[in-house]
């Protein structure tokens, strides 16, 4: 997504704003006498996008070129990988995925003493929700809002920052379905606008009933809902617009060395409209439960997966100011796995946690966040302004 645009002086007062209230953050909310007295906790739930899927990875190479050129985070030695020195034990084939570089794991948030993820890759709403609201378990693990629970009744839980909706509006089938249908030079967008149009309803009810059971179980656990920070997040767009793909979009190579086989339509409408959509779903959500909102659509924006203005890392290594925060589509699992394919990198999760980390220090309310115009592309530097 490319950023939009403000003018110098709303956009100043906007940032001046953030900044002289950025004193309120994780510290404001007096604890309620029930709440416990633990080691303050800073929790992530829901899905891909905030367990750290594709953590693995700086930047993308040519994957047929015999080397991955220090992307690879997983390296052992010689020419072996494992991808437990990233994920843990959820860095199986269908695991969870929750990489050590993960928007909780390294999001600056003075005063919190743990940091838990809960998330998941593949999850959705039902594995959210508390098995007493319909939950299920995935992955072998129960519902998330459960083990919330349990972690809220031994621990000070200070911030939960929830990802979720995604999988439930098939953004994952959408994104392998737009890529076959570039294979065969036929349009996705078409038949697929319709089909998110049908069901955005359904999953704004579901993401709103999270948020409800999420707060009735801190409330069962002692906590007023000033005692914590709830953010609520939206999703950055893993390509850019089809103005700006560094290649042609019948050069084959758009798909067998850069990973984003995607027609410039129907990129125009997954940054330009899909990610957009999803985001208002989730702050309409935010703004009628009176939750925290963390914009990110334009948070990765110009290090998308072929983006214009970056290129694949070569014998130079890994450099974030040039290189793309997205895991590219590795169809053929010549690299990793396709799991990890159209997700924020460890650039990427970079800068998400500092976004979340401006987002905890500012006054409660809905931001935008961007990248910081004198950061020089690196994904540590983030800035905030209103939402809206």
């Amino acid at each position: 997504m490319r950023t939009r645009t403000r003018t110098a002086t709303s956009t100043g007062t906007a940032l001046l704003t953030v900044a002289v209230l950025g004193l309120a953050g994780l510290a404001a909310p007096r604890a309620s006498a029930a709440t416990p007295t633990g080691p303050a906790v800073a929790v992530a739930m829901g899905d891909s996008f905030i367990s750290g899927e594709a953590g693995r990875w700086l930047g993308n190479t040519d994957r047929y070129a015999g080397s991955r050129e220090g992307t690879d985070r997983a390296w052992t030695g010689g020419s072996n990988y494992d991808p437990a020195k990233v994920y843990g034990a959820t860095g199986t084939v269908g695991g969870c995925h929750r990489s050590d570089v993960s928007e909780i794991a390294k999001a600056p948030l003075p005063g919190i003493d743990e940091r838990v993820n809960l998330a998941c890759s593949g999850a959705e709403t039902v594995n959210v929700l508390s098995a007493a609201k319909g939950g299920q378990p995935y992955n072998g693990e129960a519902p998330q809002t459960d083990r919330l629970a349990a972690l809220a009744k031994t621990k000070r839980v200070k911030l939960i920052a929830l990802s979720v909706g995604g999988n439930d509006l098939g953004f994952g089938r959408i994104i392998g379905d737009c890529a076959y249908d570039w294979y065969f030079r036929r349009l996705c967008w078409k038949k697929q606008a319709p089909v998110v149009e049908q069901k955005l309803p359904g999953v704004q009810a579901k993401v709103t009933a999270v948020v409800d059971d999420i707060r009735a179980t801190m409330r069962a656990a002692g906590y007023a809902d000033g005692d914590y920070r709830l953010v609520l997040q939206s999703y950055p767009s893993p390509i850019p617009g089809g103005e700006s793909f560094r290649l042609g979009q019948n050069d084959s190579d758009r798909m067998f060395k850069d990973g984003c086989p995607f027609n410039d339509r129907d990129a125009d409408w997954a940054a330009y409209t899909l990610v957009p959509q999803i985001g208002g779903m989730v702050e309409s959500v935010a703004t009628a439960r009176g939750t925290d909102f963390m914009d990110l659509r334009d948070a990765l924006a110009g290090h998308e997966v072929c983006s214009l203005g970056t290129r694949q890392v070569g014998p130079g290594g890994p450099d974030p100011r040039q290189h793309e925060w997205f895991r590219f589509l590795d169809y053929a699992n010549t690299q990793g796995t396709l799991e990890e394919s159209m997700h924020p990198n460890a650039y990427g999760q970079q800068a998400m946690g500092a976004c979340l980390g401006l987002v905890a220090a500012a006054a409660p309310g809905r931001y935008e966040c961007a990248q910081d115009w004198f950061g020089n592309g690196d994904p540590g530097r983030m800035r905030l302004r209103p939402a809206g």
